[in-house]
């Protein structure tokens, strides 16, 4: 019996009622957007009246491809901190969304260290936000789920190599996608102080001088982990550059500038 991994988060980070998700999803994305064909993206995970806007034109600006990868932080701590799930389908308002089995098996197989444990994705909403955006834009979209428990950039590295390695050998283009929010509640302005500086690693496509930056300037960028394996691998499949699409913080949102969280949308080409 195939595994259906139920939201965790529904009507709380985003709307329970499909119409009203499809509205508020709607109201993000735009169609007439020029699409790109990325090798990679970050995109936030903050409820959708938090980061929605800057998710929504992050996924406005790609060409979603059939097949999908996303990587995500473990906030809760539980389960494995390099988990995987290979087969079955996560469940949001708008329906199921069907694992890659394929892929996934082939990076279990590619780097052995990732273990397969729904226990770390079950309660963790870093993936599950992202996945409405993904139903949204490319309903038959295949992808694999992995949260990232570890900030150690070596294991961050070798998995970004085995993910590249494995898409390659696919011989079809796969996005990768990192969920990740910025700096967590300080000021507005030193948010966005600490902020462009992780900003400018990514954009020069630097996973090491990411890793660096976030660990020597104190930056809370809670999805650095996927952030960095996701540039590894882009880098490996031959990224040429990194584009800011969008930035906001939610102080842009409900004007609290005291304590504020910051959201960057980047796509990598």
């Amino acid at each position: 019996m195939a595994v259906v991994r139920e939201p965790a988060v529904a009507g709380r980070f985003y709307p329970s009622v499909a119409t009203q998700l499809s509205n508020d999803l709607a109201s993000y994305l735009s169609p007439q957007t020029e699409k790109i064909a990325a090798i990679g993206c970050i995109a936030p995970h903050a409820g959708y009246m938090y980061s929605g806007r800057v998710a929504g034109a992050v996924f406005s600006r790609i060409d979603v491809p059939a097949r999908c990868i996303v990587l995500g932080p473990n906030h809760t701590g539980r389960g494995h901190p390099l988990a995987i799930m290979t087969q079955g389908s996560w469940r949001t308002p708008l329906g199921e969304l069907s694992i890659d089995r394929e892929l996934a098996s082939r990076l279990l197989e590619s780097f052995p260290a990732v273990t397969e444990d729904s226990a770390a994705h079950r309660l963790e909403h870093a993936i599950e936000v992202e996945v409405p955006f993904l139903q949204t834009v490319r309903p038959d979209v295949l992808f694999v789920p992995i949260s990232l428990g570890t900030g150690q950039f070596v294991i961050l590295e070798h998995l970004g190599k085995a993910i590249a390695q494995v898409v390659h050998a696919l011989g079809e283009r796969v996005l990768i996608l990192a969920s990740s929010d910025m700096n967590h509640y300080e000021n507005d302005e030193t948010t966005r102080v600490k902020d462009r500086k992780a900003i400018e690693r990514i954009l020069a496509l630097d996973p090491r001088g990411l890793h660096e930056i976030v660990m020597n300037e104190s930056i809370s960028m809670c999805g650095f982990g996927p952030s960095v394996t996701m540039l590894t691998a882009a880098k490996t499949l031959g990224a040429q550059k990194a584009e800011l699409v969008q930035y906001a913080t939610s102080g842009d949102i409900f004007g609290d500038r005291d304590h504020v969280v910051g959201y960057a949308g980047i796509v990598v080409v």
